[in-house]
């Protein structure tokens, strides 16, 4: 960790003047967009932005549009200045905070629903999701207008929502996915894995390994039906108290397959008690 005090932009004034100022450089800007929080994971999304770039913003911004009344919008664990001083650690060069009313003035009316890929799984279960996510990110793609905009793959459906929404406006920036970090049990980095009890957090390891137990069996020419619908039972067995999905998909189109004869994806969303996981490995 770095003792490097990290600027921070809180308008997209201040945000737009200092890209500005590299821009007349002549140097590139990455940006990752965050929820804070960071742990590993957000930090790897950094180094990758900065390999591509020699100026990088780090957003952080709890986006109410993406939780549901339901969900735990107002205990998703906030440390602004923790995540600063990680993110100065590991190269970022500009915290870009805006308040709730920089996102989202008064009036603000517009929505950017992304159809067909945003559908399934996920949009099934937190159907007000995605449209949070591609509203919010837009806005922070056209704020920054960065060169690179880099994002998580174990946020996978998200991350192919990000692209079609970029490729549909023609954005033009280039949107990056960074693998997974994982901890040394499999288990995804995750914020929300800090919401784990010691029992759940042993438990939880258990979906990396049967992911992986699914993805052989694919291979070895198993029906992925009957994979999926197995898997379930073990991840019950496991102690997971509810499985949303488990599936295995077109890794483009997110559509169900029947054989391996293109590139799929494993993903899945469990639930430790009131604590709900998600993950995606390639088949």
């Amino acid at each position: 960790m770095s003792d490097q005090v990290l600027p921070v932009a809180r308008s997209v004034t201040a945000l737009r003047g200092a890209i500005r100022g590299w821009r007349a450089q002549g140097l590139r800007v990455g940006l990752v967009p965050t929820m804070g929080a960071l742990h590993e994971g957000h930090l790897s999304l950094v180094r990758m932005a900065k390999e591509r770039c020699e100026r990088v913003i780090a957003s952080l911004f709890v986006n109410p549009r993406q939780f549901a009344p339901h969900e735990d919008f107002e205990r998703y664990p906030r440390d602004e200045a923790g995540d600063s001083a990680l993110l100065a650690g590991a190269g970022c060069d500009l915290l870009y905070a805006p308040e709730r009313s920089v996102m989202y003035p008064d009036g603000f009316a517009t929505n950017v629903i992304v159809s067909d890929v945003s559908t399934p799984l996920e949009g099934e279960f937190r159907p007000h999701f995605f449209g949070g996510v591609a509203t919010v990110v837009a806005k922070l793609l056209l704020q920054a207008l960065p060169d690179v905009a880099v994002f998580g793959e174990k946020d996978y459906q998200q991350l192919l929502v990000i692209k079609r929404m970029a490729r549909d406006l023609d954005v033009p920036v280039e949107i990056a996915g960074c693998p997974t970090v994982r901890e040394h049990d499999g288990l995804a980095m995750s914020s929300r894995n800090a919401y784990l009890s010691a029992d759940q957090r042993r438990i939880a390891a258990r979906l990396n390994h049967l992911m992986h137990d699914a993805i052989k069996a694919a291979h070895a020419g198993g029906a992925i039906g009957v994979i999926e619908a197995e898997t379930q039972r073990h991840l019950h067995a496991a102690g997971f108290t509810s499985i949303d999905y488990f599936a295995i998909r077109d890794a483009e189109t997110l559509a169900p397959v029947s054989d391996l004869a293109r590139p799929a994806r494993i993903l899945a969303a469990a639930w430790l008690g009131k604590t709900r996981l998600i993950d995606n490995m390639a088949v």
